[in-house]
């Protein structure tokens, strides 16, 4: 077992005898598919070598914890989704060694390590299903969900509407229908048996002790099926999830479970259980209405979302993201809403798939580096701990001539050489190939540029997470939303521990006035990223196109 070292969970110049927030409050998370990041072999695809050679550069930008996309042994139908064997790494990617390799790399520079841990299903060829397909009087067989009727469970939805006409796939030589939420080769387990129900349980346990620090777990509101309902979130799910919390915390205490949940506001805030389930949730309904704010040039989306959203147990948090390795989904908003967006965002029928766009944060927002890093202030200031996809932080582009998904998980742009700096194998032999279309080509996007730049998006957003990692009321800050007059400016504000900031945002494309909320108008601030100080604040009355300011005021010591 890799021992896991001890990471400094306090902020800076904690108030004594105040609870102090869990370490995943703070944090800012990485997104990594290996596959894409860096090919230290010369095959054509990113492996865990090449991760442990970019660790520095993560580490520079000021993550706390990389988020791996799935590693495990996989036919790749679904990008590693489909596991083939839970306890074995995809073999491109290297062998077990090398994990235990990076995650005591990663630790040794105080960065934890979480993993994709696909509970809901597991691939038509793993050696489970291939048993349970045998014979139905296979012991096995009760590990999946069989049934004789097509029919049944027909108020659940489709995910993949765009390639998918039902749940169920009819399997020949059983002569019986499978069930599964996403694709055919991927066929949900039964969690109504017990043997399923530990046997995920060991699963975690093996990479707990391989040093992991956590995982991030998939599609957790489907693990139940319930004649009569839409077969998510069930009262079953939520006892195996505070099962698994409880299983996990006797291994790691410190360890973190964020969840993927793509429900309504309330819906989403079952999921911690009142403490008890997940620690983190993905915040999917803000996600969408940060675009949606960005894209009316309104706060009011955001002001809705969050007033529904912000009152959260002890020790829970949101894991917030602008984009991520699947598609922006627009399907938490009303159909007008949603068919605005669309319109918007994906004019192109070929940048649309299911219930969103299959493109990066930079081609949705215009490519303007104002807009992109007014997009990241919300995201840094807002309750959450921040997700970074990555190639995000040098605004990386998308290709959405490749099939599915594909097109946001093309190889990192490392430097303008052959490959991007990505490989040193044939263009030919490259998993996906280098996005090549200008302005998000290599020579126009990439790492060694950006970092030889200091005025380059890079250092702006790396300047961003800096400063947001020295004040601890950006994770742990109460709360306060405060609107005035002009629908285009986003005003909240965070206390902690003495410390108010208060943020500002114009969503819009032109100069704004406004009159500063009459609480703060004579107290005296200091904008955290410029330094300015100002005698009172109310002496702001007008902010720039797509400004945004973090003032911080103190109210006690």
């Amino acid at each position: 077992m890799t021992n896991c070292p001890s990471f400094p969970d306090a902020p800076l110049n904690p108030l004594p005898n105040l609870p102090q927030p869990p370490w995943y409050a703070n944090a800012i998370f990485y997104e990594l598919y290996v596959r894409a990041f860096y090919d230290a072999n010369g095959d054509g695809q990113g492996d865990l070598a090449g991760v442990i050679a970019r660790l520095d550069y993560i580490k520079e930008l000021g993550v706390d914890c990389i988020w791996l996309l799935p590693i495990c042994d996989s036919p790749l139908v679904d990008d590693g989704y489909d596991v083939r064997d839970y306890r074995k790494l995809l073999p491109e990617y290297g062998t077990i060694n090398d994990f235990r390799r990076l995650v005591d790399a990663a630790h040794q520079r105080g960065i934890r390590i979480i993993c994709d841990l696909v509970l809901n299903h597991s691939s038509d060829q793993h050696e489970w299903f291939m048993q349970s397909r045998s014979s139905r009087a296979n012991p096995y067989r009760d590990w999946y969900v069989w049934s004789d009727d097509p029919n049944k469970y027909k108020e659940a939805g489709i995910v993949f509407k765009d390639t998918q006409a039902s749940n169920w796939t009819w399997d020949e030589g059983s002569q019986q229908y499978y069930w599964h939420r996403f694709y055919p080769q991927q066929p949900d387990l039964n969690y109504d048996h017990p043997a399923v129900q530990q046997a995920m349980l060991d699963v975690a346990g093996y990479w707990l002790g391989l040093g992991v620090d956590g995982f991030r777990l998939d599609a957790v509101t489907y693990l139940y099926e319930r004649e009569g309902t839409k077969c998510e979130g069930l009262p079953e799910t939520h006892a195996y999830l505070k099962r698994l919390r409880q299983f996990v915390n006797e291994r790691n205490p410190a360890a973190v479970l964020l969840g993927e949940a793509n429900q309504p506001p309330i819906a989403s805030l079952e999921y911690f259980g009142d403490g008890g389930e997940l620690q983190m949730l993905f915040n999917f309904p803000r996600m969408t209405t940060t675009f949606l704010a960005l894209a009316t040039e309104s706060a009011a989306p955001l002001y809705r979302i969050l007033r529904e959203i912000e009152n959260l147990p002890q020790g829970a948090q949101w894991g917030t993201m602008l984009r991520n390795h699947d598609e922006l989904t627009f399907e938490m908003v009303s159909p007008a809403e949603r068919e605005f967006l669309f319109n918007y965002y994906a004019p192109d029928p070929r940048q649309r798939i299911n219930w969103g766009t299959r493109r990066r944060l930079a081609p949705l927002l215009g490519n303007d580096p104002r807009r992109i890093l007014l997009a990241y202030s919300t995201l840094l200031t807002l309750p959450g701990s921040p997700v970074i996809y990555y190639g995000d932080e040098i605004g990386m582009g998308d290709d959405i001539a490749l099939p599915d998904r594909n097109g946001v998980r093309t190889p990192m742009q490392w430097d303008d050489t052959a490959n991007a700096g990505f490989s040193t194998a044939d263009p030919t032999r490259l998993y996906a190939p280098v996005v090549n279309e200008p302005p998000y080509d290599p020579a126009h996007v990439n790492v060694a540029a950006q970092q030889s730049d200091p005025y380059s998006f890079y250092h702006q957003l790396r300047h961003l997470i800096a400063v947001r990692k020295a004040h601890p009321a950006f994770g742990a800050g109460r709360l306060t939303l405060h609107e005035t007059a002009n629908p285009a400016i986003l005003v909240h504000s965070r206390e902690w521990q003495g410390e108010r900031i208060v943020a500002l945002h114009n969503l819009s494309a032109q100069p704004q006035t406004f009159t500063f909320p009459a609480e703060f108008t004579a107290m005296v601030a200091t904008d955290l990223l410029t330094n300015t100080e100002y005698k009172e604040m109310g002496e702001i009355t007008r902010l720039e196109p797509y400004q945004y300011l973090w003032l911080s005021t103190w109210t006690s010591h």
